[in-house]
């Protein structure tokens, strides 16, 4: 456990950068020309060659073979592994995300940043003191987006969501940042994998009131659990422990409405607004 949050050094995301934009210019394309043979727009074609935007594996598989770069992006992007932005305390448990069956997550104070669109990211990060620079808020937003991709990873992970109602009642970063919050959520909501639940505003038994939590099942179909507060987090391996974070968890699927009673929340908070 660690009491330091800051990301890590950006020097491989710059070292990635610098060796895709050779072979643009070896290619003898501009950053406009390239943006629809990767299908990505100039402006994220601009933030991955300047090191401020961390290139998922569409663009990395795109750009070598658009690029013909002898697999020289690929190599380079095993060293984007530990992901700038991510927090330090937050990386292990990240590295686990990558190969797991199972992800249960419920939140009461900010929506899972797997389910975060851009605009909500930056409200986030612009929202806690200290104020941080533009680079580590560029480095944030890849790296929260980045993690994404594991809703569409193959194979499927299972993935269970349970957030409070107070969340999207918030409207953090306003009323434009919430409609897309929402709409993101409904979007995320129809993925196959995924089941999304809403606490409500009013629930006199809740199981949740000692905090968020995340549990993860290991391919070899082990339970691990997570939990983080101010500037410190805690990976929780012991059975006993994890078992009772699970008996919680399953409590809160019972207290939180349907995936169906959730989504109708959200259209009707969505109408509202």
């Amino acid at each position: 456990m660690s009491s330091n949050n800051e990301p890590e050094s950006s020097d491989s995301l710059k070292a990635f950068g610098a060796a895709a934009k050779v072979f643009r210019e070896r290619a003898g394309l501009t950053q406009e020309e390239l943006a629809p043979l990767v299908r990505y727009s100039p402006e994220t074609v601009a933030s991955i060659e300047q090191g401020r935007r961390f290139p998922q594996r569409e663009f990395i598989d795109r750009a070598e073979e658009a690029l013909d770069a002898f697999g020289t992006l690929r190599a380079a992007a095993r060293h984007l592994a530990r992901r700038p932005g991510l927090a330090s305390w937050f990386r292990q448990w990240a590295g686990l995300e990558e190969e797991a069956v199972s992800l249960c997550t419920y939140e009461c104070r900010v929506i899972p940043g797997l389910l975060q669109p851009e605009a909500y990211v930056r409200a986030v990060t612009l929202s806690v003191p200290p104020p941080p620079e533009e680079e580590q808020v560029e480095q944030r937003v890849a790296a929260r987006l980045a993690r994404q991709r594991l809703l569409h990873r193959k194979p499927p992970i299972a993935f269970s969501f349970i957030i409070e109602q107070a969340l999207i009642e918030r409207r953090t970063g306003g009323v434009e940042v919430t409609r897309e919050l929402i709409d993101h959520l409904l979007s995320c909501s129809e993925l196959w994998n995924v089941e999304l639940q809403i606490m409500p505003l009013c629930q006199p038994d809740h199981a949740g009131l000692d905090g968020p939590m995340q549990l993860l099942e290991t391919s070899d179909n082990r339970w691990l659990a997570y939990t983080e507060g101010q500037r410190r987090s805690e990976l929780i391996s012991d059975r006993k422990d994890v078992s009772v974070l699970l008996q919680r968890y399953a409590k809160m699927r019972s207290q939180a409405l349907t995936p169906d009673d959730s989504v109708g929340l959200l259209k009707r908070l969505r109408g509202a607004l």
